[in-house]
């Protein structure tokens, strides 16, 4: 995979109705495509020879390529513009990508250009009729505040996959301080080989929070995504308890993110 990817530019202008109708047009055909896949296309590979973890793994696949597919849709009918720096360097064993969380279209970016990497989900994708066989036919992991999500994480990327997570845990609003559950850091010194940051910006933000899908900006939205440098963990592992290290990393996470988002992308 290339080290950054672009959209094509689109050769017309940027009229808001022809957005507005693009926008409406993507989203059915998500909620459409989330039922294609859960009753017909991901109960075929349960036929296929291989274990539960090979047809889980089939089924990621499989929904990084619709993404995919889907971000080039939205661009190509110029919806979006994006670019995507450092691609290449997802989908590593023991992998945790955690990224900042702007807009709802994060989780298609970042899904789809990961190849097959697992991710945690909001609770309600998983029961939501369009999504939910989709989500669950994946083996993705439900947001929820328990151990059970701890566990279920930490098995995931014990077992040589890599994870996304979103350590806001629900899409921020721009100017709001920065937080992040410390889930995201106990996860990652549990089990985690290694974390690898995305900053994401879009300009100006579409579908944010609170923000519902017709009330369309006045031009076209710009996606920037930037896969940052590794952080090692064993700075954090060691005598500390476990709570105290969580603590720690997480700090150094929010710091790190407040500094890069505000720098802005580079170029």
């Amino acid at each position: 995979m290339a080290a950054s990817i672009q959209s094509t530019p689109v050769g017309r202008g940027d009229a808001w109705w022809a957005r507005l109708a693009v926008t409406a047009f993507c989203f059915t055909l998500f909620g459409l495509g989330g039922l294609v896949l859960g009753l017909a296309i991901f109960p075929i590979y349960w036929l296929l020879p291989g274990g539960e973890r090979a047809r889980r793994e089939r089924a990621r696949r499989t929904l990084a390529l619709a993404m995919r597919a889907f971000v080039w849709l939205m661009s190509s009918l110029g919806g979006i513009s994006y670019e995507i720096h450092g691609a290449a360097r997802f989908g590593r064993a023991g992998q945790l990508v955690i990224a900042n969380h702007p807009t709802m279209c994060d989780v298609i970016f970042l899904l789809g250009f990961s190849r097959d990497s697992c991710s945690i989900v909001k609770h309600q994708l998983f029961r939501n009729a369009f999504t939910a066989l989709a989500v669950s036919q994946s083996g993705y992991v439900k947001n929820e505040p328990t151990d059970a999500m701890i566990e279920h994480a930490s098995a995931v990327l014990q077992g040589g996959q890599s994870l996304i997570v979103f350590p806001q845990g629900t899409r921020s609003r721009p100017g709001e301080a920065m937080r992040f559950h410390r889930g995201a850091a106990a996860i990652a010194l549990r089990a985690a080989e290694f974390i690898t940051p995305v900053f994401i910006w879009c300009t100006p933000v579409v579908l944010g929070k609170g923000q519902p899908w017709y009330r369309v900006p006045p031009r076209r939205p710009h996606f920037v995504l930037q896969v940052g440098e590794d952080l090692p963990l064993a700075p954090y592992r060691g005598e500390r308890p476990p709570p105290v290290a969580a603590r720690q990393l997480n700090q150094h996470l929010i710091e790190l993110y407040e500094a890069r988002l505000s720098a802005g992308p580079l170029h």
